[in-house]
């Protein structure tokens, strides 16, 4: 019987362990996205990632204008 306790045991230490920290994910979300489209609203991680947004989705209007934002 001692094997099964330490077995348990043991298993419960890994649960432990293995546990994924709780929590929101979408904190973690808003802080890493920084920049947003002055058009749509569409929120970005950098600048470079808001110029190729506006190339593709914004083509006519200039994107110095993008980059401000």
């Amino acid at each position: 019987m001692t094997r099964g306790k330490q077995k348990i045991d043991a298993q419960k230490r890994n649960a432990e362990r293995n546990q994924k920290p709780k929590g929101s994910q979408l904190e973690a979300r808003a802080a890493a996205l920084k920049s947003s489209c002055h058009i749509c609203k569409a929120q970005l991680a950098n600048q470079n990632q808001l110029a190729d947004h506006f190339a593709s989705k914004h083509p006519k209007e200039p994107v110095s204008q993008a980059a401000q934002t």
